[in-house]
C-alpha cells in the first residue's frame, strides 16, 4: 500500500472524519489483512489530552492512526462540503448522518492490497460487526427523530422542484407559493439515492420497533394485515363472558327502571328491533313504490316522509324535549347536558333545554329509527351540532344493546336446565352495530372525544380508555405543521382542520366504565372509518385477502360530510353500500342460539337506520339514499328549496350567459355537453381577442377529454388539475396571467383542495355547474384580483341541462330555475354588480 506523507496523516488523500468533543469514533470496515486500530491514547474522552482540549480529533482508517487535526484546516472549510440536511443533523446530534459519511464529493483513492489466507473469514467477521454497530447507532437516532427521512426527502424534493418556478413568479399572488409541509431548503440530486436507502432502512427499523404509540394502518408501505389491533383486552370487553352484575350501579338502576313492561314497550330501541316482519311485508318493500307526505318543521324546514308499509303516526316537532322522556341510557341523561354545554353557548338564543333547536329536531327523528337525509350540514356553522347529536344516538343504541346482552347472560347463567333459549335472541351475526363514515382522521378524533365525554359521569370518575395515547398520536395533529401565513376562506379552514389523512379505520368497543380503542372489528361495537379505509379492507372480487363479514349486522350507518366524498372518490362509498348487511361467509364463533331471527333471515338491511349528512343536494347522494336504504320504519329527507342563489354574492360587474343544452337521458348528457361545447361555445373563444379564458371543469373525466381535444387541435392552452405538481401549477398560473396561454383548464377538485386565487381571468366558462354553489361566486370574484381597466370585456358563460336542476337552483334560485328550464329560449342573461 502506497502512502504520501502529509501534515495530518500519511493517507493525505483520505480526509479524516471530524468528531465533536465527547463523541466516540464509529467503527470502520477494515481491509483484508489489515490490523485492527490501536486503542486511543489516554486523555479526556479517550483521546490524547492536547487533541481533546482543541476539540479537533479524527481517526483515519487508511493509516490506522488517531490524530489531532491541525489548526491550519479550518472548520468552515469542512462544513462547506456538507448539504443542508447534513449540517442540520450535525448541529442537532453532534455528528454526521450515518448515511452521509462522505463529506467530500471526490472519490477515494483506489487501494491495492495483498489478501491473506484467512481474508474471507476476517472480512466476513468485520462486515457483520460493522452492520450491527451501524444498526445500533441509527437505532438511537430513530428514537429522537420527529419525522422520518422519507417525509423530509419528499419535502425537500418538492421545495427544490418548485424553487425556480416560485422565484420567477414574483409578481404572482403569494398564495401560490405557500403550501403546508414545505421544507426549508432543497437537497442536491446526488444525495437522492443515498436518501432512498436511508428511507428503506428506516422503514424496516420502524416496523421492528413499533410500540403502542405507532400505527401502520395508514402507511401505504404496510399491508392491512400489519395494522395494529388491541388483543390484550379481549376478555375484558367480551360480551359473552361478562354479566350485568359486573357493571356499574347506574346500569343496574337502569335495568330496574326498565323492568316494567310499559317502559320496555315504549322504548324506541325495543320497538324497532323487536318488531317481527313478515315475508309479505318484505316483498312489498322490494316491489311497491313508496308513499310520501310533506311536513313543515320550525328549524329543519320542509320535510318529506316516505314509507312503503302502512303510514306511521305523523311525526311532529317537539318545541321542548325532556331528556328523561327520550329513553336515554342512564349515564347519558346526566352527561349529555354537560357535553353539549359548549354547543349551547354558541347558539344565539339561550334556552333551558339541553338541545339546540337543530339538535332537538334531528334527534327527534333519529330516535324513531327512521332514515334521515340532511343536506344542509356545514363544517363551519352546524357541523359540531350534528356530530354531537348522532354520537349521542349511536352511543345510546350501543349501550342499550350491550346492556340487553349482559342482562341475558346473567339470566342464562341462572336459568333452570331444559328451559327455552329463544327468549335470549339479542345479537347479530357479528358484533359491530354502528358504522361511522367520516372523511378525515380529525373527525374520528372528535367523535371519540365526544364518546368518552358522554361516558364520564363527572371529572372524578374517569373511564378507562385503552390505547388512548396511541390514538392521540395517530389521529391528532401537530400545530407546527401548518404555516401560519396561509390565507384561505373560513369554510376551507373548517373542513381541513387538524389531521386530514383520509385512509384510516378503527374499532371501538364500549362497556359501561371502559372503552377499548383499536379493537378488532369482530370485537367492536362501533367502527369509525373513511371510505378509502373501508375500501382497502373490503377489497375487490378476485383478491385473496378481503373481508366484509363484519358489516353483516350493522344496525346504524352514519355517513357524515358526504359531499367531501364526491371530491375524494365516490366509488368507495358505492362499493361500501354494496357490501353492507350481507350474509357472512364464516360464523366467526357466533352463538346461533343468541342471534335474532331478522339476522338469520338476512333481513338486517330492512332494520338498518341510515343517517346521511351533506352540505349540498346532489343526484349521486340522493341516489344512495333512495336506492340503498330499505328501512321499514321509513325515510325522512330535508328538501328546502334555495330562494336566492350564490350568484347574488358576485360583486364584480359581469354578464352571466346561461346556455341550455338538450339531452335525451342522464347517460347521454355527458356526450351532449362535450359536443355542444366544441360546436357552439369554443368557436366563439378561438379568436386571439378572447384571451385569458378559464374553463372550469367539475369532472376529472371531462377534464381529460377536453385536454386531449385541445392537444389534438393544437390550441394554445395550459391546464391545472389535482394531480398537477406544484412547479407546473406555478408555471401555468404565470403563463395564464401574462397571456402566453390563451386557455386554462381548471378542475373543481383542485379548487376544493387548494383554493388558489387565479389572476388574469377575463373570460370564464363553466363547462358544468359547480358542485358547491359558493364556488360559482368565488371563481367569478377572482376577476377583480387583476384590475387592469378592462372590466367591460369580462364575460361568463355557463352550460346547463334539465338534469342540473338542483345545482342550477343553488346558483340562481328556485324561481329563476323554473323559468329557465320551462322557457323556450335556450339562452338567459343575468348581470351582476350594476349597483356598485
Amino acid at each position: 500500500m502506497r502512502h504520501r506523507p502529509g501534515p495530518a496523516c500519511p493517507g493525505r488523500r483520505h480526509r479524516p472524519r471530524p468528531l465533536l468533543p465527547g463523541h466516540e469514533a464509529p467503527p470502520r470496515p477494515r481491509l483484508p489483512g489489515q490490523e485492527p486500530p490501536p486503542p486511543a491514547p489516554p486523555g479526556r474522552g479517550g483521546f490524547c489530552a492536547t487533541a481533546a482540549r482543541s476539540g479537533r480529533v479524527a481517526y483515519c482508517p487508511t493509516c490506522s492512526r488517531w490524530a489531532a487535526m491541525g489548526k491550519r484546516r479550518d472548520r468552515r472549510e469542512l462544513l462547506r462540503n456538507l448539504s443542508k440536511k447534513q449540517k442540520k443533523h450535525l448541529r442537532e446530534f453532534g455528528e454526521e448522518h450515518p448515511f452521509h459519511d462522505k463529506v467530500s464529493g471526490r472519490p477515494e483513492a483506489t487501494q491495492i492490497c495483498e489478501l491473506s489466507e484467512n481474508s474471507d473469514k476476517s472480512s466476513a467477521e468485520s462486515d457483520s460487526e460493522t452492520e450491527v454497530e451501524q444498526v445500533s447507532v441509527y437505532h438511537k437516532l430513530l428514537a429522537t427523530l420527529k419525522t422520518s427521512p422519507e417525509s423530509e426527502s419528499e419535502e425537500e424534493e418538492d421545495e427544490s422542484e418548485s424553487e425556480e418556478a416560485e422565484e420567477s413568479e414574483a409578481e404572482m399572488d403569494s398564495e401560490g407559493s405557500q403550501e403546508p409541509g414545505e421544507a426549508d431548503g432543497g437537497e442536491d440530486k446526488k444525495d437522492v439515492p443515498e436518501e432512498k436507502e436511508a428511507t428503506d432502512t428506516a422503514e424496516q427499523m420502524l416496523g421492528q420497533e413499533q410500540d403502542d404509540g405507532a400505527d401502520t394502518s395508514c402507511d401505504p408501505h404496510h399491508r392491512v394485515t400489519e395494522e395494529f389491533t388491541d388483543v390484550k383486552h379481549e376478555s375484558e370487553f367480551s360480551l359473552e363472558t361478562n354479566f350485568m352484575e359486573e357493571e356499574s350501579g347506574d346500569c343496574n338502576a337502569d335495568t330496574r327502571d326498565s323492568s316494567s313492561s310499559q317502559a320496555v314497550s315504549e322504548d324506541p330501541f325495543k320497538q324497532h328491533m323487536d318488531k317481527e316482519l313478515e315475508e309479505k311485508e318484505i316483498e312489498k318493500m322490494s316491489t311497491d313504490p313508496k308513499t310520501s307526505s310533506q311536513s313543515q318543521w320550525p328549524r329543519l324546514g320542509q320535510l318529506t316522509f316516505s314509507s312503503t308499509l302502512e303510514k306511521h303516526k305523523t311525526l311532529k316537532a317537539d318545541k321542548e324535549v325532556d331528556v328523561k322522556q327520550l329513553y336515554l341510557h342512564k349515564p347519558l341523561e346526566s352527561t349529555w347536558p354537560k357535553v353539549n354545554k359548549q354547543i349551547l353557548s354558541s347558539v344565539n338564543k339561550p334556552s333551558d333545554s339541553s338541545f339546540t333547536p337543530l339538535q332537538r329536531e334531528l334527534f327527534c327523528i333519529m330516535n324513531t329509527y327512521r332514515d334521515l337525509f340532511y343536506p344542509e350540514g356545514n363544517a363551519l356553522t352546524n357541523g359540531e351540532e350534528i356530530r354531537h347529536a348522532y354520537c349521542l344516538h349511536a352511543l345510546n343504541h350501543v349501550l342499550k344493546a350491550n346492556a340487553q346482552v349482559l342482562s341475558n347472560n346473567a339470566k342464562r347463567r341462572d336459568r333452570k336446565p331444559g328451559t327455552d333459549t329463544d327468549d335470549y335472541r339479542d345479537q347479530g351475526l357479528t358484533r359491530p352495530k354502528v358504522l361511522m363514515i367520516v372523511p378525515f382522521r380529525e373527525c374520528a378524533l372528535r367523535i371519540v372525544h365526544i364518546l368518552i365525554s358522554l361516558l364520564e359521569v363527572n371529572d372524578k370518575k374517569k373511564i378507562d380508555v385503552s390505547n388512548k395515547k396511541r390514538f392521540k398520536g395517530e389521529f391528532g395533529s401537530d400545530p407546527e405543521e401548518k404555516p401560519p401565513n396561509l390565507k384561505r376562506p373560513e369554510d376551507y379552514e373548517a373542513v381541513f382542520a387538524g389531521n386530514i389523512d383520509d385512509h384510516f379505520r378503527i374499532g371501538v368497543a364500549i362497556l359501561q366504565k371502559s372503552m377499548r380503542l383499536y379493537a378488532p372489528f369482530y370485537s367492536s361495537d362501533i367502527i369509525i372509518a373513511s371510505p378509502l379505509g373501508m375500501r382497502t379492507v373490503i377489497g375487490a372480487e378476485g383478491e385473496k385477502k378481503r373481508d366484509f363479514d363484519f358489516l353483516s349486522s350493522v344496525e346504524i350507518l352514519i355517513i357524515d360530510q358526504a359531499d367531501i366524498y364526491l371530491m375524494q372518490n365516490w366509488e368507495h362509498v358505492l362499493h361500501l353500500m354494496k357490501h353492507i348487511n350481507l350474509l357472512p361467509l364464516d360464523s366467526h364463533g357466533v352463538d346461533f342460539s343468541r342471534v335474532r331471527m331478522l339476522n338469520l333471515n338476512n333481513w338486517c338491511k330492512y332494520y338498518r337506520q341510515t343517517l346521511l349528512f351533506s352540505a349540498v343536494q346532489d343526484p349521486q347522494i340522493n341516489s344512495v339514499f333512495n336506492k340503498h336504504c330499505f328501512n321499514y320504519a321509513g325515510q325522512v329527507a330535508v328538501r328546502n328549496l334555495p330562494l336566492t342563489g350564490s350568484i347574488s354574492h358576485v360583486v364584480v360587474q359581469l354578464p352571466h350567459v346561461f346556455r341550455r343544452l338538450e339531452a335525451e337521458s342522464v347517460t347521454s348528457v355527458i356526450d351532449a355537453r362535450f359536443q355542444f361545447f366544441i360546436d357552439k361555445v369554443l368557436p366563439e373563444y378561438r379568436d386571439a381577442i378572447m384571451s385569458h379564458t378559464l374553463i372550469y371543469v367539475p369532472s376529472y373525466f371531462d377534464y381529460v377529454r377536453l385536454r386531449n381535444y385541445f392537444k389534438k387541435e393544437d390550441l394554445n392552452f395550459t391546464h391545472i388539475c389535482e394531480y398537477t405538481k406544484k412547479a407546473a401549477v406555478c408555471r401555468a398560473r404565470r403563463f395564464f396571467l401574462k397571456g402566453e396561454k390563451q386557455f386554462l383548464l381548471f378542475t373543481e377538485r383542485f379548487h376544493f383542495y387548494k383554493r388558489y386565487t387565479v389572476k388574469g381571468i377575463r373570460n370564464l366558462i363553466f363547462y358544468e355547474l359547480p358542485t358547491y354553489s359558493h364556488f360559482y361566486s368565488e371563481i367569478c370574484n377572482m376577476m377583480k384580483a387583476t384590475d387592469n381597466g378592462v372590466d367591460a370585456t369580462w364575460t361568463c358563460t355557463v352550460l346547463y341541462s334539465k338534469y342540473d336542476a338542483q345545482k342550477l337552483a343553488a346558483v340562481v334560485g328556485i324561481d329563476r330555475t323554473a323559468q329557465m328550464l320551462q322557457s323556450k329560449k335556450n339562452v338567459h342573461l343575468f348581470v351582476t354588480g350594476e349597483n356598485e
